[in-house]
């Protein structure tokens, strides 16, 4: 999935493979074609693969041996939508592979085509590095032009009068700290003299290198550099870009996470790991945006809750009708911490608030006096808990 979100990147077009058994295949565009109806659902798509002839079917390999004796050949796979489901084939050689031929419902596909974003009448998408290709191409013409420039400004040359009294072969024999004849006015350094032409290269680059950075969300060019920037920033930048990229997650959501999940159920369920689950009483919905982030945005949620109930009723109405064990779960839930053992049971709370108040009683009484006297009424209390036969129901 990585890989095929680097060519929606770049290209703005990818096709998975997720066949029953196997791991999950990308082809580039490079590789496939593909041909959609007016409302953009797939109807055509052809796919071209260079295999060994040895991994071919016996009911064709020896053909194409025959045929030809290179150690590769071409196999091609098409996709035909017929009604409600796809047609799946295999030829080699214009020899089809009987073995080959299938049909999968619609939303069971295991042929996934993907877009970057959805333009009304093309049957491909469109890749986010096509909106800032003019900025591309500039940064990397002034890279290149500072770079050579650098090279040349870097290269030392020493010029030597050819009238004047200082020899060349004598200046370039002579060791470094040796005592020469000769003038320095005959000497000079070839130098360029084009710094203000390089700091207005670079000026430029570190204005486009800015705009990119804010547009590939690199933290660099998103966040303001500042020794205090507070989390209402982030939060206002997190919402910012959500408002930005919910296009590309309503479309990834549609064409690539909810067939994702619908064909590793079909395939779960055809391994019978997991039952039949009816479809008018199940569906599968993706979360997209802020709100996938689960729990660390539960937390977020559960501090702001927090805070503003503070700032608008006080702390002693917070601890009055707040229950405090729930929200110690909660917020180690969010963190991803196992509570068991860490958080205190009500149990062991009233316990320790009944030691507590046996040790006020002792120190208002007279403290070691009458210690023996609460030990002995507590240990008999605790035994005759213990020997009290259970209730029958």
């Amino acid at each position: 999935i990585f890989q095929a979100l680097k060519n929606l990147l770049v290209t703005g077009n990818s096709l998975l493979y997720l066949p029953d058994e196997g791991g999950m295949r990308v082809f580039k565009l490079d590789r496939y074609v593909i041909k959609r109806d007016p409302m953009g659902n797939v109807t055509h798509i052809a796919i071209k693969e260079t295999v060994a002839p040895m991994m071919l079917p016996e009911s064709v390999r020896e053909e194409v041996y025959r045929q030809e004796k290179e150690n590769t050949c071409d196999l091609y796979t098409a996709v035909v939508r017929e009604g409600d489901h796809f047609n799946v084939y295999q030829d080699v050689k214009g020899i089809l592979i009987e073995e080959s031929v299938g049909k999968y419902p619609i939303d069971k596909s295991p042929w996934l085509p993907l877009r970057y974003t959805q333009i009304d009448g093309e049957d491909y998408g469109r890749g986010f590095v096509e909106e800032y290709i003019g900025d591309l191409k500039s940064l990397e013409a002034l890279t290149k032009a500072i770079v050579e420039g650098s090279a040349a400004a870097a290269k030392v040359l020493f010029m030597v009068n050819p009238n004047g009294t200082t020899r060349s072969r004598t200046l370039a024999e002579a060791p470094n700290g040796a005592i020469v004849q000769g003038s320095e006015a005959d000497v000079s350094v070839l130098q360029l003299n084009k710094f203000n032409d390089f700091r207005t290269a670079q000026t430029t680059m570190a204005g486009i290198t800015d705009r990119l950075s804010q547009a590939f969300l690199l933290t660099s060019g998103v966040v303001r550099n500042a020794e205090r920037v507070t989390a209402e920033e982030i939060r206002m930048l997190s919402q910012e870009l959500e408002t930005a990229l919910g296009g590309l997650y309503s479309l990834l959501s549609q064409e690539l996470q909810l067939p994702i999940v619908t064909r590793l159920m079909d395939k779960m369920s055809k391994d019978k790991r997991l039952p039949k689950i009816p479809k008018d009483i199940v569906k599968p919905t993706i979360v997209t945006g802020v709100e996938a982030l689960g729990r660390g945005n539960d937390l977020n949620r559960l501090d702001m809750f927090l805070a503003g109930a503070n700032q608008i009723v006080g702390p002693q109405a917070v601890t009055q009708y707040l229950n405090v064990s729930d929200y110690f779960k909660r917020r180690a839930t969010a963190l991803g911490i196992e509570t068991e053992g860490l958080i205190k049971t009500e149990e062991e709370i009233q316990q320790a608030m009944q030691q507590a108040q046996q040790q006020e009683m002792m120190m208002k009484l007279g403290g070691p006096a009458v210690a023996p006297a609460i030990n002995a009424a507590q240990e008999q209390y605790m035994s005759s808990q213990q020997q009290e036969p259970p209730q029958e129901e």
